[in-house]
């Protein structure tokens, strides 16, 4: 590595450190950390005020994740761990309805509002358990951890207990690569077959039915032998989970010292930031049609934060696991756009919607679907790899 990448590297991992401390954690402590009913707010307006009072319970999990995955990684900040212990608390008391499966919004004080199919925020609320226990919770909180993710396991495999999204039988990316997060996440604390089976039925699942090379691109939704669904569902591509699922499975292949896996993982990534990359305006693009007709979704050509989150990760562990300088270049182009466009310089935090051309689309600092998760997420474990390509 040369001085100037030594340099250059060292310098983000100071960046995304000190806007963590000083920006991100900050914001969300003190406009959504809700200190008399528990748990986060993120219907918040650019400079905070709070939009509503309705809490997505996903964030309650995420935040409780990054509180404790901040306290374990940067530093050990007690105000982080009790924003992570009231978040996983306020869960315990008010999300999981009599039937185990989660709520997806509740009130501010905890009733429930909304329930759907998916099991989004049991993967959240059993990592936040997880990494809470690394952070001191200790046994009690991994057996927790370990509960939820085999609930997990049976809610999506039970016959008839979620209802079906779509009446076509079918196959969905997004469950696949999030269960590779959560089962490593998870495994951290606990021990369980179900583990490493859950992340070799995944692993299994996106390499034979997800990946298809016709197109050069992992699809969001096939049929259930990965039959291509030649509709405009069937023919999503969206480069931000694509290059995500690429990252998750980088740190199973450095685990496992696995080759054909870091191959698969790197081609999902160079297929996904060819379709990502906006080459005109820069930036990391919402979806695309694999044979190149119109996307339906309305924010197809928009930029959103999360994207760009997970191309820096990516392109960071890529470049940690290979050395080959088109990934470090492809994370300067992902960093520098990022940067250049998202961060609020006046109120703090990030904005989260932008139009393709990098203006801002609407300013408000979160909602049901946008909180205290991507950004530091991407703080925290980039500043890390970062470190890792520094001392090696």
């Amino acid at each position: 590595m040369t001085g100037p990448e030594r340099q250059y590297l060292s310098g983000c991992r100071d960046k995304y450190l000190e806007d963590l401390r000083t920006d991100i954690l900050p914001f969300w402590l003190k406009y959504g950390l809700d200190r008399e009913n528990g748990g986060v707010y993120t219907c918040l307006d650019r400079d905070g005020t709070l939009m509503d009072g309705t809490k997505s319970v996903w964030f309650q999990g995420r935040f409780g994740f990054i509180a404790a995955l901040a306290y374990n990684r940067i530093e050990k900040n007690p105000e982080w761990l009790a924003a992570s212990r009231s978040c996983i608390d306020f869960i315990e008391r008010h999300c999981i309805d009599s039937d185990g499966h989660m709520f997806f919004k509740v009130t501010a004080e905890g009733a429930p509002v909304q329930k759907r199919r998916y099991v989004f925020s049991e993967c959240f609320a059993a990592m936040a358990m997880a990494e809470y226990s690394l952070a001191g919770g200790g046994e009690t909180y991994a057996r927790k951890a370990l509960d939820m993710f085999l609930n997990i396991r049976k809610m999506i495999s039970e016959p008839g207990f979620l209802p079906p999204k779509s009446c076509i039988p079918g196959r969905s990316h997004s469950i696949t690569m999030m269960l590779i997060n959560v089962a490593a996440i998870v495994g951290q604390v606990a021990s369980h077959p179900a583990i490493e089976e859950q992340t070799d039925t995944s692993l299994h699942d996106l390499g034979t039915y997800f990946v298809h090379p016709e197109f050069k691109a992992l699809l969001e939704s096939v049929g259930p032998d990965g039959e291509f669904l030649d509709t405009l569902d069937g023919r999503v591509i969206n480069p931000g989970h694509c290059i995500e699922t690429a990252w998750f499975i980088l740190g199973v292949a450095e685990r496992r010292n696995d080759a054909h896996l870091k191959e698969l993982a790197l081609r999902i990534l160079d297929w996904s930031w060819e379709w990502g990359w906006d080459k005109e305006y820069g930036g990391i693009i919402n979806f695309r049609d694999c044979k190149g007709f119109p996307p339906q979704d309305y924010s197809q050509d928009m930029k959103f934060w999360w994207p760009q989150c997970e191309a820096v990760i990516a392109c960071l562990y890529a470049y940690k696991l290979t050395g080959d300088p088109k990934y470090l270049e492809r994370h300067r182009l992902a960093h520098e756009w990022a940067y250049a466009h998202f961060p609020d310089p006046e109120y703090g935090e990030w904005y989260g919607y932008l139009h393709r051309d990098g203006t801002v689309a609407q300013a408000a600092k979160g909602n049901i679907f946008k909180g205290p998760f991507h950004v530091p997420r991407m703080m925290i474990i980039a500043s890390g790899l970062c470190n890792d390509v520094l001392d090696a």
